[in-house]
This record gives C-alpha cells, structure tokens and sequence, in this order.
C-alpha cells in the first residue's frame, strides 16, 4: 500500500516562499511520476507540477517561473519550491503519485496525500 504524506505548508506573507514536501512509502518510487495539485476554496482541484522518473518536469502556467519541483528517489520525498507566493497561491496542495499518460488529468493519478494547506496573506 502506498502512502503519501505532504508537510510544509503554513501562512506566509505575499512574496515570501515555503518548501512543500511529500513522504512516499511503500510501492516503488522511482518508477513512477509524482504531482503536485492545489484546491482553492470552491474551485475545482487543478494543476500545479509534475516530475518523471527522469526528472523531467512541468508545471502548470500560473506557477511557471515561481514553483520548482524535484524529487529524491533515494530517500522517496518529492519537494515544491514555491517562490514568490501569491494570494492567488492560497489553497490545499496535495501530492500524488501519476499512473496515466495525461499528468492534467487527475484521474491518471492513483495515490493522493491527505494535502497541506497553504495560505498567502496579501
């Protein structure tokens, strides 16, 4: 059974930054693409990045340029460097673990964490 656990999550002022992290245990890591997503209060779950096996990496447009994804396989985290926070940025991010082709869809992903809650004051 796999298990995602996501932590770093907390209020920062506009402009400011946070570390996002995701623990995965059980399953093998390495073999699969891991994502991030964010829900916002009353918006549907959307987006954020995703990571292959390879370390290739995209991300959605709204957080181009400020968000950096990277994982270690060796220690099975997965992090997001979120930089220049907005108010916009304000949501609950959840990591999860991709099996489908679409890394948008997120019925291509099988494994969620319980999420981490993110709150950027202006």
């Amino acid at each position: 059974q796999v298990q995602l656990v996501e932590s770093g999550g907390g209020l920062v002022q506009a402009g400011g930054s946070l570390r996002l992290s995701c623990a995965a245990s059980g399953g093998t890591f390495s073999s699969y693409a891991m994502g991030w997503f964010r829900q916002a209060p009353g918006k549907e779950r959307e987006f954020v990045s995703v990571i292959s096996w390879r370390a290739v990496t995209y991300y959605g447009d709204s957080v181009k340029g400020r968000f950096t994804i990277s994982r270690d396989n060796a220690k099975k985290m997965v992090y997001l460097q979120m930089n220049n926070l907005k108010p916009e940025d304000t949501a609950v991010y959840y990591c999860a673990r991709r099996i489908g082709s679409d890394y948008l869809k997120i019925n291509d992903y099988d494994y969620w964490g319980q999420g981490t809650r993110v709150t950027v004051s202006s």
